[in-house]
């Protein structure tokens, strides 16, 4: 039974490798990517995944070994007890750690362009996370957030195509986080926190934005709607907006 376990041991790295291999072609992997900077993001998980992935293959084909070699029905090997090796415990330790700094190392850029190089271009629009909605402002005609003529919204988001886009994010109760998947873009919005996020999205659609962060019983159903647009229609549908707003008031 012993040589039984060893083989179905021997499974679980094989198995994990092929679900891997088949996810991409079977389209349980990445969603597309619709940004200009998420070619960065995908591959530094790529990167990540193929680091780990190979660690983990070997590790797990010398635990199969041991269990083959060392099997207690069939081993007549006389017990060898060792103390450990000093030099060993040193290896062991110094390559992971040169490893999580060269990673470390490895994505600053890319960690940079993401969240800390903002953009000299003004701000289209202040997303606010509210249990459990997101609250949407535009600047009006003076072109100013926080004045009289914003236009507000609910979980409706428009977004002009292939533009560099800065957006405010912001909490007016307890921690959310704003998440699209196919812009690459995740971000926590801190109560009492206005945050900038930025980003290009080069092809147009309809996709989901949801919160990343328990935020409490309601938390599951904190989902917005992005539509990405031409720009001859993101200004329509934002006069359009304002109208219907100014008919209410």
């Amino acid at each position: 039974m012993g040589k039984f376990w060893s083989l179905l041991f021997l499974l679980v790295p094989i198995l994990g490798v092929l679900c891997f291999a088949l996810a991409p072609l079977s389209g349980y992997w990445l969603p597309p990517d619709i940004s200009e900077h998420g070619y960065k993001i995908d591959h530094l998980f790529k990167f990540c995944l193929y680091l780990t992935g190979v660690v983990f293959i070997a590790t797990e084909v010398v635990l199969f070994w041991f269990m083959w070699r060392y099997d207690g029905r069939t081993n007549r090997d006389p017990v060898k007890f060792s103390h450990g090796s000093h030099n060993l415990e040193i290896i062991w330790t110094i390559v992971p750690a040169a490893t999580l700094l060269f990673i470390a190392i490895y994505q600053m850029n890319a960690w940079a362009d993401a969240k800390m190089r903002t953009p000299n271009v003004p701000a289209i629009v202040e997303v606010t996370g509210r249990q459990f909605e997101w609250r949407i402002r535009y600047p009006g005609p003076d072109g100013e957030l926080g004045t009289e003529d914003d236009i507000h919204g609910v979980n409706d988001l428009h977004l002009p195509v292939n533009e560099q886009i800065v957006l405010n994010l912001k909490s007016m109760d307890v921690l959310h986080d704003f998440f699209v998947p196919q812009l690459r873009i995740k971000q926590d919005a801190v109560p009492g926190n206005k945050i900038p996020m930025w980003f290009t999205a080069r092809e147009t659609g309809t996709y989901e934005i949801v919160c990343a962060e328990l935020c409490g019983w309601g938390h599951y159903k904190m989902k917005g709607r992005l539509t990405v647009e031409s720009r001859e229609a993101f200004d329509a549908w934002l006069k359009q907006r304002a109208a219907e707003q100014k008919a209410t008031q």
